[in-house]
């Protein structure tokens, strides 16, 4: 007799959710819908956008060269043991959907592909070859959760409240920088202020020495930020005291230039702090930052990547992807009734559907890698992909064609960086914990807050459609943020990988910590049946 899997929701444990999700049914569902490929380029309209991919989970297509004369094309796929598969098809650029299911996940594979002429003969030379992984597709159910998620959310708030680095803002209004990620300025004290605003308000025996840091901090931004009236007015430093860790930044450069979009956290933290206190500085800060955007914005909607400070002209031509923006000015119209921003938001969302998305170019917005000289697709990530998708799964105004694109942003997302198993190395361990999600290309790297997004945009996609293969993508990458979860501490790792040496010091950035509460308390609420909120990375 075959086996059915069923996995109760309600064991989590979580109130009020009777629902089950049928593993057979949702498996076959997904070995189905990998069998389509990602926005191929074959149709005239979508480019070839795989250019630099390493791995695949959905049927890939390429952009191989036509041959004149040619009847037809064969493409043989084979692997180091000397297997080999192989299809025909009229044009060098089909998928491989007729053979994928054949290729068992894991498996490192080199394609090539040759021209028939129209006598039947093969040529001798391929016309093209690629080498990739034929990835792992999602079998679940993966792991349970090790704890609650609310539980594991609470626990990870006290733990960036504990840190002795961070506690320092008790007292102080200045950064402690033995914690060296308190260099990066928006991006950090940004997230702080939004972990003690929730340790406030979950931990009334705390809530005053919270509040009291999340001032601290919020008045050391201050202090740092452009002057009313310059052109990046309100603006926080991306950096202070240099970048680290990065071979292709320079400090000088670090301190000369701010990421655009950095202000966005700083602005959407002002606002939690604001309705803890109801301090009215912090609420006219936030207004004054998107104030700055409003005249930052170009005509098409579009903002540079990265600016000079003070002068606020861009560095390049590079343009960022716009999901922060249009977050923040959607939180402001909804949660503050101000109807200001309304233009900025719509302008934003037509830039990313005429631009952004169209080109599927969902390239990197990392502070610490260069985007100079950086050729289109080179640096995809699931950071610019996944939450856009959330949004607009979330997004009431979304019209049946913004629903088609956030498909596409997760099935690019789930491609090119989820990882639902791996190969064990030699030594019979896995690199890293799995389910888990890679940041970026040129970071591969399993990271929290990218399991994180591709979680969010997969719960919004069942939110929204009720589509039970998403809401058990969801669970399993939730899952594993429990399993990685320090059971002592509360510490969550920012970077998954399984270390040889025991006594390493983990990775830890708070901004990352931040993401993982909020999806854990974003999943508590989703399957106890209470409306879901969307969250800033």
């Amino acid at each position: 007799m075959k086996k059915v899997f069923f996995f109760l929701l309600a064991a989590i444990p979580v109130l009020g959710m009777a629902q089950k999700i049928d593993y057979k049914k949702v498996n076959a569902q997904a070995l189905r819908e990998y069998q389509r490929p990602v926005r191929p380029g074959t149709n005239g309209e979508n480019p070839f956008w795989n250019g630099f991919a390493r791995k695949f989970m959905y049927a890939p297509a390429f952009d191989f060269p036509e041959k004149d004369g040619a009847r037809e094309y064969v493409f043989e796929i084979s692997d180091a043991q000397g297997r080999m598969w192989q299809m025909k098809a009229r044009s060098p650029k089909a998928d491989l959907s007729p053979v994928w299911q054949q290729i068992p996940g894991g498996t490192d594979v080199t394609l090539r592909v040759y021209a028939v002429d129209r006598q039947g003969g093969k040529d001798a030379t391929p016309l093209g070859e690629r080498k990739f992984l034929r990835d792992f597709p999602f079998q679940g159910p993966y792991n349970t959760a090790a704890r609650p998620y609310k539980e594991a959310a609470l626990k990870a708030m006290l733990y960036v409240h504990r840190m002795k680095t961070i506690r320092h803002w008790e007292k102080n209004q200045t950064p402690n920088l033995g914690y060296k990620y308190n260099t990066y300025a928006c991006k950090i004290m940004a997230a702080t202020i939004r972990n003690e605003c929730m340790v406030a308000r979950y931990f009334p025996e705390e809530r005053e020495t919270a509040i009291q840091m999340a001032r601290n901090v919020a008045a050391y931004l201050k202090s740092m930020s452009q002057p009313g009236g310059s052109p990046l007015a309100g603006f926080p430093p991306t950096y202070i005291n240099g970048v680290l860790g990065s071979a292709e930044i320079n400090p000088a450069e670090a301190v000369a230039t701010t990421m655009c979009l950095e202000a966005l956290p700083v602005a959407w933290s002002l606002l939690d702090l604001y309705n803890e206190t109801k301090d009215r500085q912090y609420y006219d800060w936030a207004l004054g930052i998107a104030d700055t955007y409003l005249r930052l914005q170009r005509a098409d909607g579009s903002l540079p990547i990265k600016v000079k400070v003070p002068s606020g002209e861009p560095v390049n031509e590079s343009n960022a992807m716009l999901y922060p923006l249009v977050c923040l000015t959607d939180r402001l119209h909804s949660e503050y009734g101000i109807e200001k921003y309304e233009g900025m938001r719509l302008k934003a969302e037509q830039w990313m559907r005429d631009v952004a998305i169209r080109s599927f170019n969902m390239t990197g917005q990392f502070e610490d890698v260069s985007v100079l000289n950086l050729k289109p697709y080179e640096n995809l990530t699931n950071c610019t992909a996944a939450p856009y998708a959330d949004y607009l799964y979330s997004h009431k105004e979304s019209t049946a064609a913004d629903l088609r694109d956030a498909d596409d942003l997760m099935r690019l997302s789930e491609d090119q960086f989820t990882f639902w198993n791996m190969r064990p190395q030699a030594n019979g361990i896995r690199q890293h914990t799995t389910p888990c999600v890679f940041e970026q290309y040129k970071y591969q790297m399993s990271v929290d807050n990218s399991a994180c997004n591709v979680a969010g945009g997969f719960l919004a996609k069942y939110e929204r459609t009720g589509d039970l293969l998403s809401l058990a993508k969801a669970i399993a990458l939730t899952n594993s943020i429990t399993a990685v979860q320090n059971v002592c501490t509360g510490q969550i790792p920012t970077t998954w990988e399984q270390r040889t040496n025991v006594d390493a010091a983990l990775s830890f950035w708070i901004n990352c910590q931040v993401s993982s509460i909020n999806m854990l308390l974003r999943m508590d609420e989703a399957l106890r049946g209470k409306s879901s909120f969307r969250f800033i990375c």
